[in-house]
Protein backbone atom coordinates (compact mmCIF):
# COMPACT_ATOMS: atom_id res chain seq x y z
CA UNK A 1 0.00 0.00 0.00
CA UNK A 2 1.38 3.43 -0.95
CA UNK A 3 0.21 5.39 2.07
CA UNK A 4 2.12 8.66 1.37
CA UNK A 5 0.62 8.79 -2.13
CA UNK A 6 -2.86 8.00 -0.79
CA UNK A 7 -2.57 10.49 2.05
CA UNK A 8 -1.45 13.25 -0.33
CA UNK A 9 -4.24 12.42 -2.79
CA UNK A 10 -6.91 12.50 -0.09
CA UNK A 11 -5.47 15.73 1.35
CA UNK A 12 -5.62 17.32 -2.11
CA UNK A 13 -9.24 16.20 -2.50
CA UNK A 14 -10.11 18.04 0.72
CA UNK A 15 -7.96 21.10 0.01
CA UNK A 16 -9.38 21.62 -3.49
CA UNK A 17 -12.82 19.99 -3.42
CA UNK A 18 -11.97 17.28 -5.93
CA UNK A 19 -13.89 14.17 -6.85
CA UNK A 20 -11.93 10.96 -6.40
CA UNK A 21 -11.88 10.42 -10.19
CA UNK A 22 -10.39 13.90 -10.69
CA UNK A 23 -7.71 13.47 -8.05
CA UNK A 24 -6.63 9.93 -8.96
CA UNK A 25 -5.93 10.84 -12.58
CA UNK A 26 -4.21 14.19 -12.04
CA UNK A 27 -1.20 14.77 -14.20
CA UNK A 28 1.89 16.73 -13.16
CA UNK A 29 1.05 19.31 -15.85
CA UNK A 30 -2.21 20.18 -14.06
CA UNK A 31 -0.25 22.17 -11.48
CA UNK A 32 0.25 25.85 -12.24
CA UNK A 33 2.90 26.74 -9.66
CA UNK A 34 3.20 30.37 -10.75
CA UNK A 35 -0.51 31.09 -10.19
CA UNK A 36 -0.99 28.58 -7.35
CA UNK A 37 -3.78 26.83 -9.23
CA UNK A 38 -4.76 23.34 -10.21
CA UNK A 39 -6.34 22.69 -13.61
CA UNK A 40 -9.08 20.09 -13.25
CA UNK A 41 -10.89 18.26 -16.02
CA UNK A 42 -14.20 17.34 -14.41
CA UNK A 43 -17.45 15.73 -15.46
CA UNK A 44 -18.32 16.24 -19.10
CA UNK A 45 -14.67 17.13 -19.81
CA UNK A 46 -15.28 20.61 -18.40
CA UNK A 47 -12.17 22.40 -17.24
CA UNK A 48 -11.96 24.46 -14.07
CA UNK A 49 -9.19 26.13 -12.12
CA UNK A 50 -9.08 25.83 -8.35
CA UNK A 51 -6.78 27.59 -5.90
CA UNK A 52 -3.92 25.43 -4.64
CA UNK A 53 -2.87 26.29 -1.08
CA UNK A 54 0.89 26.73 -0.59
CA UNK A 55 1.23 23.99 2.07
CA UNK A 56 -0.49 21.52 -0.26
CA UNK A 57 1.71 22.56 -3.17
CA UNK A 58 4.79 22.08 -0.98
CA UNK A 59 3.56 18.63 0.04
CA UNK A 60 2.96 17.64 -3.57
CA UNK A 61 6.48 18.75 -4.47
CA UNK A 62 7.93 16.65 -1.65
CA UNK A 63 5.79 13.66 -2.71
CA UNK A 64 6.89 13.95 -6.33
CA UNK A 65 10.53 13.76 -5.23
CA UNK A 66 9.78 10.32 -3.76
CA UNK A 67 8.40 8.84 -7.00
CA UNK A 68 9.49 11.20 -9.84
CA UNK A 69 6.81 9.87 -12.17
CA UNK A 70 6.96 11.93 -15.38
CA UNK A 71 3.19 11.97 -15.88
CA UNK A 72 1.04 11.10 -12.87
CA UNK A 73 0.85 13.08 -9.66
CA UNK A 74 -0.37 10.00 -7.77
CA UNK A 75 1.05 6.95 -9.55
CA UNK A 76 0.57 3.39 -8.42
CA UNK A 77 3.47 0.93 -8.35
CA UNK A 78 3.04 0.00 -12.00
CA UNK A 79 3.20 3.63 -13.15
CA UNK A 80 -0.52 4.00 -13.85
CA UNK A 81 -2.72 6.55 -12.04
CA UNK A 82 -3.82 5.69 -8.51
CA UNK A 83 -6.60 3.13 -8.29
CA UNK A 84 -9.84 4.71 -7.07
CA UNK A 85 -10.97 1.57 -5.24
CA UNK A 86 -7.68 1.39 -3.34
CA UNK A 87 -8.03 5.09 -2.43
CA UNK A 88 -11.58 4.43 -1.17
CA UNK A 89 -10.33 1.55 1.01
CA UNK A 90 -7.52 3.70 2.39
CA UNK A 91 -10.03 6.43 3.24
CA UNK A 92 -12.41 3.99 4.93
CA UNK A 93 -9.54 2.42 6.90
CA UNK A 94 -8.49 5.90 8.09
CA UNK A 95 -12.08 6.73 9.06
CA UNK A 96 -12.34 3.53 11.08
CA UNK A 97 -8.98 4.21 12.74
CA UNK A 98 -10.30 7.67 13.68
CA UNK A 99 -13.28 6.06 15.41
CA UNK A 100 -15.87 7.05 12.81
CA UNK A 101 -18.58 4.41 13.02
CA UNK A 102 -20.89 5.32 10.17
CA UNK A 103 -20.01 4.52 6.57
CA UNK A 104 -18.25 7.44 4.89
CA UNK A 105 -16.80 7.82 1.42
CA UNK A 106 -14.04 10.06 0.06
CA UNK A 107 -16.79 12.28 -1.39
CA UNK A 108 -17.25 13.53 2.19
CA UNK A 109 -14.00 15.46 1.64
CA UNK A 110 -15.65 17.38 -1.22
CA UNK A 111 -18.71 18.06 0.95
CA UNK A 112 -16.43 19.29 3.74
CA UNK A 113 -14.59 21.60 1.34
CA UNK A 114 -17.83 23.18 0.13
CA UNK A 115 -19.24 23.51 3.65
CA UNK A 116 -15.99 25.07 4.91
CA UNK A 117 -16.05 27.66 2.11
CA UNK A 118 -19.70 28.55 2.68
CA UNK A 119 -19.20 28.84 6.45
CA UNK A 120 -16.26 31.16 5.76
CA UNK A 121 -18.53 33.48 3.80
CA UNK A 122 -17.59 32.50 0.25
CA UNK A 123 -20.45 33.26 -2.14
CA UNK A 124 -22.45 30.25 -3.32
CA UNK A 125 -21.78 31.15 -6.97
CA UNK A 126 -18.00 31.04 -6.33
CA UNK A 127 -18.39 27.64 -4.65
CA UNK A 128 -20.39 26.49 -7.68
CA UNK A 129 -17.52 27.47 -9.99
CA UNK A 130 -14.87 25.86 -7.79
CA UNK A 131 -16.80 22.59 -7.62
CA UNK A 132 -17.53 22.63 -11.34
CA UNK A 133 -21.31 22.42 -10.95
CA UNK A 134 -23.33 23.37 -14.01
CA UNK A 135 -26.44 24.17 -11.98
CA UNK A 136 -26.57 26.27 -8.81
CA UNK A 137 -29.17 23.84 -7.44
CA UNK A 138 -26.44 21.19 -7.22
CA UNK A 139 -24.31 23.53 -5.11
CA UNK A 140 -27.32 24.43 -2.95
CA UNK A 141 -27.17 21.02 -1.25
CA UNK A 142 -24.09 22.30 0.59
CA UNK A 143 -25.98 25.23 2.08
CA UNK A 144 -27.56 23.06 4.78
CA UNK A 145 -27.77 24.57 8.23
CA UNK A 146 -24.53 23.78 9.99
CA UNK A 147 -23.93 24.73 13.62
CA UNK A 148 -22.06 28.01 12.90
CA UNK A 149 -24.79 28.95 10.42
CA UNK A 150 -27.48 28.18 13.02
CA UNK A 151 -25.75 30.37 15.62
CA UNK A 152 -25.37 33.22 13.12
CA UNK A 153 -28.98 32.88 11.99
CA UNK A 154 -30.24 32.88 15.58
CA UNK A 155 -28.35 36.12 16.32
CA UNK A 156 -29.74 37.77 13.18
CA UNK A 157 -33.31 36.68 13.93
CA UNK A 158 -33.03 37.74 17.58
CA UNK A 159 -31.87 41.16 16.43
CA UNK A 160 -34.70 41.50 13.93
CA UNK A 161 -37.34 40.53 16.46
CA UNK A 162 -36.10 42.71 19.32
CA UNK A 163 -38.57 45.45 20.13
CA UNK A 164 -41.52 44.07 18.17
Amino acid sequence: MRIPVHKACLALMYACGLRISEAATLEIGAIDRANMQLRIIGKGDRERLVPLPQPVLDGLGALWKTHRDPRWLFPNRSGAPANQQVLRRTFQDAARAAGIKRRVTPHALRHSYATRLLESGVDTRVVQILLGHVHIATTAIYTHLTEPTRVSLKAILDGLMTGL
